[in-house]
């Protein structure tokens, strides 16, 4: 059975260190946030899903009022956790650019790239399987987004986190627990 998942990668939200669950978005995100409702709003979309994460929640949340949908929210979705201590953002860059096929790696207190795969996938197949047949819309971030897209294909990688926008839709369609398509919805000349 065909369901659809549209992975929204959350816009533009303002880096404060120590606020990843509650950061909201900046004024350039808020704008972005009504066209992303724009593209998706004659979609046929049946469900809202989201990260925990304030940002991501707020990228959907346009499309969900206007469908009438409750977004709900999975721990399982939220961003990989990086480190347990701070560390800049340059530092953490080079970091998930140096080891990003290094999925057992992690820094001190954080999670692998396989840890956080598992977890996102996991919620995923069940979302597959609970909402099969549906439109599901999903509030997500960039590396996650990418590790559950490469757990179908692994052509989604490191070239692809790199060329994301915030943000971001891609349109997967899966035939019960196998993808079959990818499209971009969001349009460069929409920045």
């Amino acid at each position: 059975m065909k369901t659809i998942i549209y992975m929204v990668r959350h816009a533009e939200s303002p880096y404060t260190e120590g606020t990843e669950r509650t950061r909201g978005l900046t004024t350039k995100g808020k704008g972005d946030v009504e066209k992303v409702t724009e593209i998706l709003k004659e979609e046929g979309i049946d469900v809202a899903i989201s990260s925990p994460y304030n940002r991501a929640i707020l990228s959907i949340e346009g499309l969900a009022q206007y469908l009438g949908l409750d977004i709900k929210t999975f721990e399982g979705l939220r961003e990989r956790c990086f480190a347990g201590e701070i560390i800049e953002d340059a530092e953490l860059m080079s970091v998930i650019r140096e080891k990003f096929y290094d999925f057992d790696y992690s820094l001190p207190g954080g999670e692998s790239n396989s840890d956080c795969q598992n977890r996102s996938i996991s919620v995923i197949k069940n979302i597959l399987k609970e909402h099969s047949g549906k439109k599901i819309a999903i509030g997500t971030h960039g590396l996650v987004m990418t590790l559950m897209m490469n757990y179908f294909d692994s052509s989604y990688g490191l070239d692809f986190l790199n060329q994301l926008k915030k943000p971001d839709i891609y349109k997967l369609r899966f035939e019960n627990l196998e993808l079959k398509e990818v499209i971009r919805l969001w349009n460069e000349d929409l920045d």
